[in-house]
């Protein structure tokens, strides 16, 4: 979704609170789309000039924030690409959002008796510092396990196994809350009806 009106903002790598204006408001960007699959990828896509105030600051790992819809609140994206200029003086940087920071946690194996202890244990069993939230609105009994060393985003998802695969429900990622939720957004009693 493009959000208008919104200015990215640039932080430094090791940035982990985002109510500055960091290293610097990117007013210049070209164009700022972030993208949201649902269960999926979540990233961002921003266009900046090569003459932009910030261009020699945009640098591998540091982070944007920019706000990705209407009804979310700025989320974090930490940069993973940044394209050489263009002939029309752009660079394009790709970010992917600040949970796929999960993936560099890994996760001893363990035992949960429910969705609730499996969240629990899932931080408890990181094998490096976690700074993120689990959390969920779903209640189950079902017991959840790691059997192999694996990392924390991949319990989360994506394969047979996961938590998203035994309990179901929608990922809700805020930052460094993540969620897991029956079901996102709002039934607001709209109908689409195919027309002429």
């Amino acid at each position: 979704e493009v959000v208008h009106g919104m200015i990215p903002i640039l932080f430094s790598e090791s940035a982990t609170t985002f109510t500055s204006n960091g290293i610097g408001r990117l007013g210049e960007a070209i164009d700022c789309v972030c993208t949201e699959e649902r269960n999926g990828g979540y990233e961002l896509e921003l266009k900046y000039p090569v003459t932009g105030k910030y261009f020699n600051e945009i640098k591998h790992s540091r982070i944007i924030v920019a706000k990705p819809a209407q009804s979310e609140s700025n989320q974090a994206f930490r940069i993973y690409k940044i394209s050489k200029p263009m002939i029309d003086g752009t660079i394009t940087v790709n970010a992917h959002h600040i949970s796929y920071q999960l993936s560099n946690i890994p996760v001893s194996p363990f035992g949960a008796s429910s969705l609730e202890d499996a969240l629990v244990k899932l931080k408890s069993n990181s094998m490096e510092t976690n700074p993120f939230t689990l959390s969920t609105d779903k209640s189950s009994a079902v017991s959840f396990d790691v059997k192999v060393p694996t990392t924390c985003r991949s319990c989360l998802g994506g394969h047979e196994g996961s938590l998203l695969d035994v309990y179901g429900g929608e990922w809700h990622f805020n930052n460094y809350v993540c969620e897991l939720l029956n079901a996102r957004g709002n039934d607001n009693g709209v109908t689409i009806r195919y027309g002429k």
